[in-house]
């Protein structure tokens, strides 16, 4: 097991001991200082920040430098990048489960088909209601599959305050616990060699096509966009890493093939097919 595997499971385990001394804390009086309680939580947190500064896997680190792999888009149609590598890195704040290249994509078929974020109501949205939902995902290249990971449930929209707040300050916490299948959701992992994997996460349920063990030519259909995990609305999320793990993977810089790495914002269209949203 690798050193960065374990520094996850500690931070974890750390979080569950912080649980444990708050609810010890409250229904008997175990005489410890109640500042003591908060020592798990401040050491986990000090753990993983070493653990993403150390081991992280950022382009500039010693040892870490290389070229983006150039594959081609996992997507058909026009959408729109978020959270892309191209404005920063890592891409969505921290270099854990292998995300620093990371980049979110929304279906953009044609101005206001996606609906918008709403400071109070609706509360929430049905998947179907965003054009991404059902988008096929494609093989960026020739490849095989190591992860495909099925069964979650596709949830309702986190896009108005209240939703992002029970995601940010509830949800979230309790699937960082969980592990990260809890966070990336359904995914599949595909095995491009050379030491490069390709994760597509919030994978609709049902939607797989391909299982474990299949080799896949590039351009071939895998399964579906959905809103499982960690997510705030159907979304494309897709990095490349080092690994198949997520826990113990580092990121792997890429590159889309006549398109490059999207802005945040910026539209792109790539050539569509009977099955891109439209």
């Amino acid at each position: 097991m690798s050193a960065r595997k374990l520094a996850m499971i500690a931070f974890r385990a750390l979080q569950l001991v912080f649980l444990a001394l708050v609810v010890v804390g409250v229904l008997f009086d175990p005489g410890y200082p109640w500042w003591s309680v908060f020592l798990p939580l401040v050491l986990a947190y000090v753990l993983i920040t070493v653990d993403n500064r150390w081991n992280g896997g950022a382009p500039d680190a010693p040892g870490r430098s290389r070229e983006p792999v150039e594959v081609a888009p996992p997507v058909t149609g026009r959408w729109s990048a978020l959270n892309s590598p191209a404005d920063r890195t890592p891409s969505h704040g921290v270099h854990a489960y292998g995300q620093t290249f990371a980049i979110d994509l929304v279906a953009e078929p044609e101005p206001g088909a996606r609906p918008g974020f709403r400071a109070l109501w609706p509360l929430a949205r049905r998947s179907r209601d965003f054009p991404a939902f059902g988008a096929p995902l494609l093989a960026v290249a020739d490849g095989t599959v190591v992860r495909a990971d099925d069964g979650q449930r596709d949830h309702l929209s986190r896009t108005s305050v209240p939703a992002l707040l029970y995601l940010m300050l509830v949800e979230g916490s309790v699937r960082e616990l969980a592990g990260a299948r809890r966070i990336v959701g359904n995914h599949l992992v595909l095995d491009l060699g050379d030491g490069v994997h390709a994760l597509y996460a919030h994978v609709r349920r049902g939607s797989f096509t391909v299982r474990e063990g299949d080799r896949v030519r590039a351009g071939q259909m895998l399964a579906r966009c959905g809103n499982t995990g960690n997510s705030t609305e159907p979304h494309v999320h897709f990095q490349l890493m080092d690994g198949p793990d997520p826990d113990s993977a580092r990121g792997v810089p890429f590159t889309w093939t006549g398109i490059g790495v999207p802005r945040n914002g910026e539209i792109f269209e790539t050539p569509s097919s009977a099955g891109s949203p439209a």
